[in-house]
C-alpha cells in the first residue's frame, strides 16, 4: 500500500511542508506498524515548524500524537497482536504519516469507549494535564487555580480536569464565543477579552489573595501577568509562548516566596515508566469525558490548512488531521 508522508523542508511558516508518497516498511525487532486513523496537532507541532524547539536535521516529519490499528507486529513483541486499538503519543516525533513503525512499549491500547478520533485529540493534552495538575502542582479540593486560553485544546482538558479535584478554576478567554465552551467544560468564573485586567479581575475573584497555581501557555507578556496574579507562595507554570516569546523575568517578581516552573511534557515522556503512567492517566480521564472538543478536521494533504488555523486563534478546542 502506498501512503503518505508529510516533510517539513526546513523551519518557517505553513509552506514549508510539502507531501509524498512513500512505502511504510515492515516493523522491526520491538516494533509494531499502525495505521493511522486520527493523528493530533498541538501547539508544540508549531514550535517544532517554526524552528524554536528545533529538529536535529532537515527535511523532518514532525508530529508527536496519533491513534490507529496496528496493522503487523515485529519479532519479540507480544503485547499487541494485529487489529488492535492503539494511540501513542511524545517522542519520537513523526506522526505526520498515514502509516508508522513505533516501539510497542509507545503504544497504549484504547478501550471500546474512546475513539481513535478522541485519543488522537487529547492523549498528549492529557498527559500534560496530568503532569501539570499531579506532578508540577498537586492540585487538590479548595485550591483556586488560574488557566489561560480555557476553551482551547490543552485548556478545556485542564479546566475540566481540575473541576473532577474539586478546584475552583479561573479561565481566561478571547471571545464569549470560548468563553461558552470553556463555561460548559466547568470554569467557575472567565475573564473575557484580550484587553482585560487580569490580574485585577483574579485579584477581585480571590478576595485580594490570589490563585494557588497559574497555568500560562500564552507566553509574551501575560506570563508576567500570571506571575501577579498567584497567591504569596503559589506556582505561575509556564507551558508555552503562542502569543511571543517568554520575556526574561526579573527574581523581584517573585516575592514573597512564589515559584515559576517551566515543565515539558516531551522531556517527561522520555522515561517509558513516566510516559505510560501518564498515558495511562489520560485514557482513563478520557473514559469520564475529560477531552478535548475537537475544533476542526483535516485531511493529512491538508497540514498547512490545519497549522494556519492552529495559529489563527479561532479554533476551540483540538484540530485533527485524517489520513
Amino acid at each position: 500500500m502506498t501512503d503518505q508522508i508529510i516533510w517539513l523542508n526546513a523551519p518557517g511558516d505553513s509552506t514549508q511542508f510539502h507531501i509524498e508518497q512513500y512505502q511504510c516498511e515492515g516493523p522491526g525487532d520491538g516494533e509494531i506498524r499502525i495505521r493511522h486513523e486520527a493523528i493530533g496537532t498541538n501547539f508544540l507541532d508549531v514550535y517544532h515548524r517554526q524552528g524554536i524547539y528545533p529538529m536535529p536535521s532537515y527535511p523532518a516529519v514532525i508530529g508527536a500524537e496519533a491513534a490507529g490499528i496496528v496493522e503487523d507486529v515485529g519479532p519479540g513483541v507480544s503485547m499487541f497482536e494485529r487489529g488492535d486499538r492503539v494511540a501513542y503519543a511524545g517522542p519520537p516525533v513523526g506522526a505526520y504519516r498515514s502509516a508508522r513503525n513505533i516501539a510497542a512499549e509507545r503504544a497504549i491500547k484504547l478501550p471500546d469507549a474512546v475513539s481513535a478520533r478522541t485519543a488522537a485529540s487529547s492523549l498528549l493534552k492529557g498527559m500534560t494535564a496530568y503532569m501539570l495538575l499531579k506532578k508540577t502542582y498537586n492540585v487538590r479540593a479548595g485550591n483556586q487555580v488560574l488557566i489561560h486560553a480555557a476553551a482551547g485544546g490543552l485548556g478545556s482538558i485542564l479546566v475540566r480536569w481540575a473541576k473532577s479535584l474539586q478546584a475552583t478554576v479561573i479561565g481566561t478567554v478571547g471571545s464569549s464565543e470560548k468563553a461558552a465552551l470553556a463555561a460548559s467544560c466547568g470554569a467557575n468564573h472567565l475573564i473575557v477579552g484580550r484587553g482585560a485586567d487580569i490580574v485585577a479581575e483574579v485579584k477581585r475573584l480571590t478576595n485580594g489573595l490570589g490563585v494557588d497555581v497559574a497555568y500560562d501557555g500564552i507566553g509574551g507578556e501575560t506570563l508576567l501577568k500570571s506571575i501577579r496574579s498567584v497567591r504569596p507562595f503559589g506556582m505561575a507554570v509556564t507551558i508555552g509562548q503562542a502569543a511571543g516569546a517568554i520575556p526574561p523575568v526579573a527574581v523581584e517578581e517573585l516575592r514573597p516566596g512564589k515559584a515559576l516552573c517551566h515543565p515539558s511534557i516531551i522531556a517527561w515522556c522520555a522515561d517509558v515508566e513516566q510516559y505510560r503512567e501518564a498515558a495511562v492517566a489520560a485514557i482513563r480521564a478520557m473514559e469520564t469525558g475529560i477531552v478535548s472538543q475537537i475544533g476542526a478536521e483535516y485531511r493529512l494533504s491538508e497540514v498547512a490548512k490545519a497549522h494556519d488555523e492552529m495559529e489563527s486563534g479561532r479554533a476551540a478546542g483540538s484540530v485533527l488531521l485524517i489520513p
